[in-house]
């Protein structure tokens, strides 16, 4: 079975657990935590997949750098899936779990990348639009590509709008060929 849907499926067990404990936003922080952890310190994330590391030096790493920043439920997750030889698939867990999470509270995460800084006027803007088209809770990141030379791209799931004026040169290069 995938990486992914092995995760998925543990993210799944976890979201279930953790919303008939009514602990889901706290799960979901630690989820966040967790995952920012291992992007920041590859060491860690490099030891926790490490097939050659034994389980229970795993645990003990695990409950040494997040004891007391965790919720209880969290510990004993990270536990199991240890315990059952799926340390390797806990960051994508964590993902999927805060995933699962965002769509379970109709939370749309919106990417936007834009060729210079928006204003607050304009992110404001974006959020506007897209809670009126999707509902719910918008989360926007934001970036700058200064290589888009104009415009911006928008990215919400697997749907992405590209205004950019490097593409619509791209397109009149292509028309022109």
């Amino acid at each position: 079975m995938s990486e992914i849907k092995v995760a998925s499926r543990y993210a799944k067990s976890l979201l279930d657990l953790a919303i008939e404990k009514k602990l889901e936003k706290e799960v979901r922080n630690d989820m966040q935590l967790f995952a920012e952890t291992l992007k920041a310190n590859s060491e860690l994330a490099s030891v926790i997949k490490n097939p050659i590391i034994s389980l229970d030096k795993k645990k003990n790493i695990l409950s040494a750098v997040f004891a007391g920043k965790m919720q209880d439920i969290t510990h004993s997750f990270f536990n199991i899936m240890v315990n059952k030889g799926r340390a390797a698939v806990l960051e994508e867990a964590a993902k999927e779990f805060i995933n699962q999470y965002n769509i379970h509270n109709n939370i749309n995460s919106v990417k936007v990348v834009s060729a210079a800084p928006l204003t607050e006027a304009s992110k404001s803007e974006i959020v506007e639009k897209v809670k009126s088209i999707l509902g719910g809770e918008v989360i926007l990141n934001v970036s700058v590509d200064e290589s888009l030379i104009g415009g911006l791209v928008l990215t919400i799931g697997d749907k992405q709008y590209d205004a950019s004026i490097a593409s619509k040169l791209s397109q009149l290069k292509k028309a022109f060929a």
